[in-house]
């Protein structure tokens, strides 16, 4: 690559802006070329993150200035290094790279089924990857193998084998594969909702056709707008710092100093966590949350639904202490008090202080007659509070039949569950005018230049090297998953006409530059579900079964061209060759969908009973499929007697049109008061809050809070260096841990290999609700 004479000095560098900054947004228009003029500037030698000085990140009295725009992210946290005659396709990275996408798609589909929505981090397929890659650089034969005795003729297949040191590309790789697979494929909602509820199991062969085309389909939408979703700068993705951060540690720098102390560090953390999470998981439950009114009066139901919250639909967990890193780190639905933006994370707890308001209100004041049903539920009731049998209201093609329901009467949810699709409908709306007023002018001249020609990222001036992935791949991925979805729509019985799925697909086209752009800079993915549900039961209406396929495709495409869109960014900061990328992530999601249906086939007929429980165990739980078939009842089979004008919740869809309106007195109020802050709220998280207690386990709220100040404020702000070199890596060794140890419980005594061993009961470990709140359900 070419080199320019001087590196930024550091002057000019603080006097850097962006428009894009995740912290700044009141900078925008200030200097519209500053970015591409630092991109063309900067050296190949700018220097290293374990760098202790380094000029460009001094500001004018010679300190280290915080981390504030998308520019210092892209310089002063990544890597620029590159060397692109690093090999890729190796034994190794197939081998692992299948391998962990097998381990990953089981693990993942088991967690689909864990009480509390966790995931399998990226993180943790990534150290098992490293771990593993190290092992085979020793045990291979090849000519790169530094042991005499295994060294071969360097010929194309002992290349193949091992070519040398396991790299950073291989590692990247086979990371995007596994984690790809690990993903729970949303047609396993439908597949175990009609399983669980309906009794029926598809055919075998339709539904990994199913599988394997709505897993795909988004790839090819989001290849198609990578040009403006993935290449610029102010496309950051926070939520990838800490793996970015932890394979340059792996791989760059080993013999210098500074670099093996960060490794050091992350290692130490690593098994430090490991050990400790063995207590509030398995041990001493009561760590999962510790609430010092429920100590205090253990048989008050208020305070179990206000301060409880270590059980599955327990309460709100207000000001509860949580020491398990499970469901306080970025695996177990935080956001990542260490990663993600702090304007990001005060909207979201904002949010969720009026979140725990107008739940209790609600109920309080039996609206929509809450106090009938549980007060955190996702499941449909009748009035009296017992569970609401759909199969009732249905006839034999699983259509409303009106006469049973006039017999049966209309279904009801809890009102934190009626509040919850309120913000998340809000949220919608937010998202379309936030991104028009604060970033629709960005993105229009970021596609101006990116047609004329012009680099706006030094990482994605360094990918120019590699052949780039040529449209009419994406192009024709698409349209093959498009003729599988088309014939198995109809294969299936779904009840989704051609249209409809024409129509799903253009929502997803739509929404996803909306999303992206929300997602890329704050950290939130907005999440257009319900908004889909909504749009199909107006449609096609009475059928759920033709809602919750008309949901697949209208959602899940776009949720799949986020995870491409996601990793080509990855691939982006750390150079991995795009045709790379673009093959481990079109396997990995095959591989992942095939297994996701096989266990899902396994873990539904020897738990079934459990999983159909409103609160289930502390181990398995069937909350999201529950929540996936009630919204398919509510909208798909009575969506125009529950949702129309006139009816019991109307305000739901309404709320979109109300959510439109919400981010303009912010935009007002910072035209007029531009030093106010007003530009810092992110709006679809504030509304999309309003339900983010609705369901799981929400003891570790307060806890993440108290951590996001310290670290995005109080670290970056004022300890900048040790923010630079140490808080994602503390956040990768941190999530990494847990989810390797959760693992190992899982199947060692958690009931995943069939058999659960329990705890005595003890102090830590009592019956009932594990932080002593009075067990209401």
């Amino acid at each position: 690559m070419d080199k320019v004479d001087t590196p930024p000095t550091p002057s000019a560098d603080v006097e850097r802006k962006s428009e894009y900054s995740d912290d700044k947004y009141d900078e925008k228009h200030v200097n519209d070329k500053a970015g591409v003029e630092v991109a063309g500037s900067l050296k190949d030698d700018v220097g290293e993150v374990y760098d202790e000085l380094r000029a460009i990140d001094l500001d004018e009295s010679g300190k280290e200035r915080p981390i504030v725009t998308d520019m210092d992210v892209a310089t002063r946290l990544i890597s620029l290094e590159d060397d692109p005659t690093l090999p890729c396709f190796t034994f190794r990275m197939w081998f692992l790279g299948v391998g962990l996408s097998c381990f990953g798609a089981v693990l993942g589909q088991i967690f689909y089924f864990r009480p509390q929505t966790v995931f399998v981090s990226q993180l943790f397929i990534q150290i098992i990857a490293y771990i593993l890659g190290r092992v085979l650089e020793e045990l291979l034969p090849g000519p790169g193998n530094e042991r005499k005795s295994m060294q071969m003729k360097d010929t194309a297949f002992w290349r193949f084998m091992n070519p040398g040191p396991f790299n950073i590309k291989e590692h990247v790789a086979i990371t995007i594969f596994a984690s790809t697979a690990a993903d729970s494929a949303l047609a396993i909602n439908i597949f175990a909702a009609d399983d669980l509820f309906y009794g029926i199991q598809p055919n075998a062969g339709i539904g990994i056709f199913t599988l394997i085309g709505s897993q795909l389909m988004g790839y090819g939408l989001g290849g198609v707008m990578r040009a403006f979703l993935v290449y610029p700068t102010y496309i950051v993705f926070p939520n990838l710092l800490p793996t970015v951060q932890l394979f340059d540690a792996l791989h760059r720098g080993k013999k210098i100093f500074l670099q093996k102390k960060r490794v050091k560090f992350f290692w130490s953390v690593f098994i430090g966590i490991f050990v400790w999470e063995w207590f509030p998981e398995y041990i001493a439950p009561t760590l999962t949350g510790i609430s010092i009114f429920c100590l205090a009066n253990q048989k008050s139901p208020w305070f179990t639904r206000i301060f409880g919250g270590a059980a599955g639909n327990e309460g709100l967990g207000m000001f509860a202490l949580c020491f398990d890193w499970n469901y306080v780190g970025s695996g177990g639905g935080s956001m990542g008090a260490l990663f993600t933006p702090l304007s990001t994370q005060l909207s979201l707890y904002c949010g969720t202080v009026v979140c725990m308001i107008t739940f209790c209100v609600a109920y309080h004041y039996n609206l929509w007659n809450g106090q009938n049903f549980p007060f955190l539920s996702q499941t449909l009731f009748n009035l009296n509070g017992t569970r609401f049998n759909q199969i009732s209201i249905l006839d034999d093609n699983f259509m409303l039949d009106r006469a049973k329901l006039e017999v049966v009467g209309l279904p009801w949810f809890a009102s934190s569950q009626v509040i919850s699709k309120i913000g998340w409908n809000m949220a919608i709306g937010a998202t379309v005018t936030h991104v028009f007023i604060w970033y629709g002018r960005d993105i229009i001249d970021v596609i101006k230049k990116y047609r004329a020609g012009e680099s706006y990222d030094p990482h994605h001036a360094k990918m120019k090297v590699y052949p780039e992935v040529p449209m009419w791949w994406y192009i024709a991925m698409f349209f093959a998953s498009f003729a599988m979805a088309m014939a198995t729509i109809y294969t299936s019985n779904s009840g989704l006409p051609w249209w409809g799925l024409i129509v799903g697909i253009m929502i997803s086209t739509i929404f996803l530059p909306f999303v992206i752009t929300v997602y890329a800079i704050t950290g939130f993915s907005p999440n257009i579900q319900h908004l889909v549900q909504m749009i199909g039961a107006a449609m096609i209406p009475g059928s759920p079964q033709a809602n919750m396929y008309f949901t697949l495709y209208g959602y899940n495409t776009l949720d799949q061209a986020r995870g491409l869109i996601r990793d080509l960014k990855m691939g982006q900061y750390t150079k991995l060759p795009p045709r790379v990328t673009f093959t481990v992530q079109s396997l990995g999601a095959v591989i992942g969908g095939l297994l996701n249906y096989v266990i899902m086939k396994t873990i539904i007929s020897s738990r079934r009973e459990i999983l159909l429980q409103v609160q289930g165990t502390n181990v398995w739980s069937g909350q999201q499929v529950q929540s996936f078939n009630s919204n398919a009842i509510s909208w798909g089979a009575l969506g125009q007697l529950l949702y129309a004008p006139g009816g019991r919740y109307a305000i739901v869809p309404f709320s979109i049109l109300i959510g439109i309106v919400v981010p303009v007195p912010f935009w007002l109020a910072h035209r007029r008061f531009p030093k106010l802050g007003a530009d810092k709220v992110v709006t679809p998280i504030l509304c999309w809050t309003l339900g983010y207690l609705s369901v799981g386990i929400n003891s570790s709220v307060f806890t993440t809070f108290l951590l996001a100040v310290f670290s995005q404020y109080y670290l970056r702000k004022f300890r900048p260096t040790w923010f630079r070199k140490y808080n994602f890596l503390l956040s990768a060794a941190l999530d990494g841990g847990t989810q390797v140890m959760v693992f190992v419980f899982t199947f060692a005594v958690g009931g995943g290999s069939g058999k659960v061993t329990d705890m005595p009961r003890w102090a830590l470990n009592p019956e009932g609700n594990p932080d002593y709140c009075m067990r209401l359900t």
